[in-house]
């Protein structure tokens, strides 16, 4: 592979050039498109995978049933390194005719390698590219989901959009769920937004990934989650620019398991935990440090009443238990308690 030529922060070549990486590829190519397809591509769906080939597959199908005439490419990333049960799937389904792009092995088991492969596989194969996309193996996108978003970046001034996410209980019983805030998309209404925080549903301009760098995730959030959340912070602390796109919309498997009240409080500390490693990162020092911890004491004194409104709203007192368990989340932070979600994420 050739040389990298740094740029202001040693991970590009210049606006507009093509990035060169001094490391080599951790990724392998399985199946692909032939060049000649990918050339023009502009837009790339990358679609991280880990042991769910029947989810991956109704992922790949509703991508394929996208409306709205738009070319483009699908980088299915299996993050499982020696099975690799959705590499074969995804594999035969290329080569079927089902999509146009790539799959790839990403055989280091982790969330963020993943979407660093596919972010990095996407700039080095598709020499037209303008933005890449995501959808996770338990979603599926409404038929119009790319057509909004796409839409979307032509007429608003940002670089970074969101859609929401519905989320569809395999035990219908608990479909209340859906007003928890760990299910619920952060915004409703489509326009600029200050920030976005979850991979989960999201259209990245090319020149966020050539300005952040390589790695683009911080690879240390591996199997706690949030590496997205932080890659979404040092994009506004560059300039960059959000908007959400109600109208491209997905839908999200949600297993039993995710329903259970032990599964949701390990979401919400976890939330917790996330945003108070975060902000410590951006307040470093002792000062800063005292600083989060104050923030995170307050939040649990407020917790009470805020947990008692929300609770109200929406009629439920396990949701409304939400607020307190991110304050204790945060606090549980500060003494290096860290809640690996997605170390084991067949049981998620």
């Amino acid at each position: 592979m050739t040389e990298q030529v740094p740029g202001a922060n040693g991970n590009r070549t210049g606006a507009g050039a093509a990035p060169r990486f001094l490391e080599p590829e951790s990724f392998s190519v399985v199946a692909a498109s032939p060049d000649s397809a990918l050339a023009g591509i502009e837009s790339v769906v990358c679609v991280p995978t880990f042991r769910r080939p029947d989810l991956l597959e109704a992922t790949l199908r509703s991508l394929a049933a996208q409306r709205g005439g738009h070319d483009f490419a699908i980088i299915v990333v299996e993050n499982e390194g020696e099975e690799r049960a959705g590499a074969l799937r995804a594999a035969s389904l290329l080569q079927a005719g089902l999509f146009t792009g790539l799959v790839i092995v990403e055989p280091r088991q982790g969330n963020c390698k993943a979407y660093n492969a596919a972010w990095r596989c996407a700039l080095t194969r598709f020499p037209a590219l303008r933005q890449v996309l995501g959808i996770d193996d338990d979603e599926t996108a409404e038929p119009l989901w790319l057509d909004a978003f796409l839409k979307a970046v032509t007429k608003a001034p940002a670089q970074l959009f969101g859609g929401s996410v519905t989320p569809d209980f395999e035990d219908a019983s608990r479909a209340w769920l859906a007003a928890h805030p760990v299910f619920r998309s952060h915004y409703a209404v489509s326009g600029p937004v200050p920030m976005l925080y979850s991979s989960a549903n999201y259209l990245i301009r090319r020149e966020v990934l050539e300005r952040l760098g390589f790695p683009f995730l911080d690879e240390s959030f591996d199997f706690t989650g949030g590496g997205d959340t932080d890659f979404f912070t040092r994009a506004k602390a560059a300039g960059f620019g959000f908007g959400w796109v109600q109208e491209a919309a997905q839908r999200e498997t949600m297993p039993a398991r995710r329903s259970e009240f032990s599964w949701i409080q390990a979401r919400a500390l976890r939330n917790g935990a996330i945003s108070a490693a975060i902000e410590r990162r951006s307040r470093p020092g002792l000062a800063g440090r005292l600083r989060v911890l104050a923030k995170s004491l307050a939040l649990l004194a407020a917790s009470g009443p805020r947990g008692i409104r929300l609770g109200l709203k929406t009629g439920s007192g396990l949701i409304g238990l939400y607020h307190a368990q991110v304050a204790i989340g945060r606090l549980l932070s500060e003494i290096g308690v860290r809640n690996e979600q997605y170390r084991k994420p067949e049981k998620n």
